[in-house]
């Protein structure tokens, strides 16, 4: 199995197929870890809690819930898949080693491509796992699951995470869970953007926005300032700089009181804190290979194994600047290696990676015309910059101190906590618009009828606010298509410029044959995806100048209202734009695709005598969207997505049965020869010892893959051996407490009962009879007790017990009953003395309760001098 030659015990434990011994007993194979461990919580707000790794740590605020990324911490954005099951985060983790091929981390960064995109060329090499190309042309992710192959879109595998997520909120509120906010890299398009928000509806989730990390940073950032510039005055500019695991990503924003502005971003894809440990990797691969002649790379374990050794290493030398060993016992064949690497050696190595750290920092500055001066601090976030050579760039590059004020790793999370508390109805949050930006411009093409050929022109500049609508306007006869695209391509980090067609449907001319006015409203969204959101035809009515006067103004005035509202920024967007441009850009749209010709036929020369009604029809769209899933296979998916969860959860019963019976066989076995000793007898004892044993044994068997009720049996067979000698002890232990509290009871009665005897005034108020039913009962629960104690003396510890605690509680309750009523009769009320019962009526109320009638009531008349029944009574109603 491991080789020609056996390898001892320790090299097992070390290579981690087997267990370490436990109490001395003998090595045993490693069991499957649970479904999936408990996160840990951390965080901000409400509930949160958290896997950290490329793909978004969650934090929730009742009741929405927010996904945060998590590609500062790679480790638990993982998800392995099973003979029975799928583990997901810190306990599929733990195999990523032990079942590499079907352990799946890292797959945000294939979202919306296609198999043949050459960033996923690129990264094939660097993955455990295989990706396929799926009939669609997308990226697909092939595992071994359920003994079978599979294989999986990355948006199902990114909603397995979700689903876990969601379940665990779920857990922890005690409620449904189905709203979220997930964050997404500011660079991400529009084909990655919809494949995240599939992968949402898929795990059952409602996204209510799809918000940049960087944003998300910002507004974690802004909401907490107490000491930003009012509205009117000038904005503070701030830098955030973000390098988490896998990419960069920079940012400069503008802040006032209670409004943040994104001004401009800019980011490098592929640089992360991955890349630094690769050239560690990379390093030891060729040191390891000359010095032990091993070829690591074609062994994918112990390319793993060393690539977390690396990761480990890279964080060491962020503190230390000394020489640091790599060293991993029995590595490959056998062989145990080891190194050293010291930060000098490391950053010589890589340098071309921080020669790649300032562009981003000057670009930004650039497209948001800003000086180094006009900054007012630079933000660091992620995992990477604590780099120090990365920080020192950073800080060389702005020549200030760099701010550390937020949350290295938790940042975008706080800030998409804040975002879900600003969107749920549960909490008061202080009043903060959030304006961002188009990360790249966005351009339409259309086939032009005045022209042969195409005319196309930019909707969304680079930068634009978003989200934001704008409305333009069409002359045609028929139906026709609108391509949407992006602008630059070489900006672009997608191999594809297209977003989609929007095929404009039911365009008809007007009835005298001229081409009818389409009015199409483009719109960049909450979640920065593009769209064409409606179409509208504008008919126009011809009549009589005579005819209907009255209502051919309110029509014109209803068409002037409707090129206003259409015209409008969405409320969403902040007022970034004004109508006035909105219509200047419509009119330019006008002029670049319509020939004068057909706006002539708008205007007949007959118009001066008659009178123009219109009305708008709305037009259907169809959109083709890049790489869109449809709804049929859509709705599939969420179905498999069900069948999974019902399997983990099938499968995770299962287990907690079987680890039950192993647990209890732990605990018995070790108690049998501790506390339990005394209560059982020799034969018994090796009898039952015997049992666990062989149970135990069973477990790693015959019994390691059984049905959830074969171990319920077993466990309940175990339990009819276990409980007597369980109980025996149990009561051995309640027993002596239970009888000393009897005891007290009797000895507080015969108390009582002497005080009687001796006629003491606290007592002497007690009925006689009433005291023998209390002497009668108090003689005999002593006799009792008495009785039973020296049975039970006498009996030995390893049979059952003569009297159980449940009946000298029942014993200690009857006395109480009979007794306890009789002892604590309260005395009667002794009343005063007749003339000082007619002072107190003559003087008023006693100790100032009820109310006096006071000296004017003698005043008012004979009628009041002399007080009546009802005035004596008065001073006891007023009482409270």
């Amino acid at each position: 199995m491991h080789g020609s030659r056996h390898l001892s015990a320790a090299e097992h434990c070390r290579a981690g197929f087997w267990e370490t011994p436990r109490k001395g007993r003998g090595l045993r194979p490693r069991r499957p870890p649970a479904w999936a461990e408990p996160v840990r919580p951390g965080g901000l707000l409400g509930q949160p809690l958290g896997y950290m790794d490329d793909m978004d740590v969650p934090q929730f605020i009742q009741p929405v819930l927010n996904f945060e990324r998590l590609d500062h911490l790679p480790q638990r954005a993982c998800i392995s898949f099973g003979p029975k099951n799928r583990s997901i985060g810190a306990a599929a983790k733990s195999q990523v080693i032990s079942n590499a091929k079907n352990t799946v981390q890292g797959f945000k960064r294939f979202h919306g491509r296609a198999f043949s995109d050459p960033f996923v060329e690129a990264e094939k090499s660097n993955l455990a796992y295989d990706i396929v190309q799926l009939p669609t042309g997308l990226t697909g992710i092939k595992v071994k699951y359920m003994e079978e192959e599979r294989n999986f879109t990355t948006e199902q595998v990114t909603a397995m995470l979700l689903s876990k997520l969601k379940e665990t909120a779920e857990s922890v509120l005690k409620k449904p869970v189905v709203d979220c906010v997930v964050s997404v890299p500011c660079f991400y398009t529009d084909a990655e953007r919809r494949s995240v928000m599939d992968a949402t509806q898929i795990a059952g989730l409602n996204c209510l926005r799809l918000m940049n990390e960087t944003t998300a940073v910002a507004l974690a950032y802004g909401i907490y300032k107490q000491d930003l510039p009012a509205l009117e005055e000038k904005p503070r500019n701030v830098v955030f700089v973000d390098m988490g695991h896998s990419s960069y990503q920079v940012s400069v924003c503008a802040f006032n009181r209670g409004k943040l502005k994104v001004l401009a971003t800019a980011f490098d894809t592929t640089l992360g804190g991955r890349k630094f440990d690769e050239v560690l990797v990379n390093h030891f691969c060729e040191e390891f290979g000359k010095k032990y002649k091993l070829d690591i790379k074609s062994k994918i374990r112990a390319l793993l194994r060393l690539s977390q050794e690396c990761e480990k290493l890279k964080k060491l030398m962020s503190a230390n600047a000394s020489d640091l060993p790599l060293s991993i016992e029995c590595f490959m064949n056998d062989v145990d290696v080891s190194g050293t690497m010291n930060r000098g050696k490391f950053l010589e190595m890589c340098d071309d990676l921080l020669a790649r750290v300032e562009p981003p920092l000057r670009s930004v500055l650039e497209q948001a015309k800003l000086r180094k001066e006009d900054i007012y601090a630079v933000e660091i976030v992620g995992g990477a910059t604590r780099i120090p050579a990365v920080k020192e760039k950073i800080s060389k590059f702005f020549g200030k101190e760099l701010s550390t004020t937020l949350n290295a790793d938790e940042a975008v999370t706080r800030g998409c906590a804040l975002q879900c508390a600003i969107l749920s109805p549960a909490f008061k949050v202080r009043e903060f618009s959030i304006t961002d930006v188009v990360p790249y411009s966005i351009s339409l093409r259309w086939n032009s009828p005045a022209e042969e050929g195409s005319s196309d022109c930019e909707v969304f500049t680079k930068n634009h606010s978003a989200p934001f609508s704008k409305v333009l306007t069409f002359y045609r006869k028929e139906p026709f298509t609108l391509e949407a695209y992006y602008s630059s391509p070489q900006d672009l980090p997608y191999p594809d410029p297209a977003i989609a067609q929007f095929l404009v449907q039911k365009v008809t001319p007007q009835s005298d044959g001229s081409s009818s006015k389409v009015k199409v409203k483009v719109r960049v969204n909450v979640h920065g995806i593009f769209s064409v959101s409606s179409a509208s035809l504008v008919e126009v009515l011809k009549f009589e100048e005579n005819e209907e006067p009255m209502e051919t103004d309110q029509n014109a005035k209803e068409e002037e209202k409707m090129q206003v509202d259409q015209e409008e920024p969405h409320a969403e967007e902040q007022q970034q734009q004004t109508p006035a441009e909105n219509k200047a850009e419509s009119e330019e749209m006008e002029t670049s695709q319509a020939a004068s010709k057909d706006k002539k036929m708008d205007q007949p020369p007959q118009a001066k005598k008659a009178k123009v009604k219109t009305s708008t029809v709305d037009l259907p769209i169809e959109n083709q969207l890049l790489w869109q899933i449809d709804r049929e296979m859509l709705n599939l998916y969420i179905e498999n997505e069900g069948k999974m969860i019902m399997q983990d959860k099938l499968e995770k019963e299962r287990n907690d049965a079987k680890n039950a019976v192993e647990e209890y066989v732990y605990e018995m076995r070790d108690k049998l020869s501790g506390e339990y000793e005394k209560f059982v007898s020799e034969d018994d004892r090796n009898s039952f010892t015997l049992k666990l044993e062989d149970t135990e044994n069973w477990l790693y068997e015959d019994g390691e893959d059984q049905p959830k009720q074969v171990y319920v049996d077993k466990l309940a067979e175990l339990k009819n051996l276990g409980q007597p000698i369980k109980m025996r002890f149990q009561e051995s232990e309640e027993r002596p407490k239970l009888f000393e509290e009897l005891g007290k009871q009797i000895q507080q009665y015969m108390k009582v009962i002497s005080s009687f005897k001796n006629k003491e005034d606290q007592y002497d108020h007690l009925d006689a009879a009433d005291m023998l039913k209390v002497e009668k009962s108090t003689n005999e629960a002593m006799e009792w007790m008495n009785n039973k104690l020296n049975l039970q003396n006498k009996q030995s510890l390893t049979v059952d017990p003569v009297v159980k605690a449940k009946e000298i509680e029942a014993k200690i309750k009857e006395l109480m009953s009979v007794c306890g009523p009789i002892i604590s009769k309260p005395k009667p009320k002794v009343e005063p003395p007749k003339e000082e019962q007619k002072n107190a009526e003559q003087n008023g109320p006693v100790d100032g309760q009820g109310d006096s009638p006071g000296p004017q009531a003698a005043e008012q008349g004979t009628d009041t001098a002399v007080p009546s029944d009802s005035d004596k009574k008065l001073p006891e109603m007023d009482i409270d």
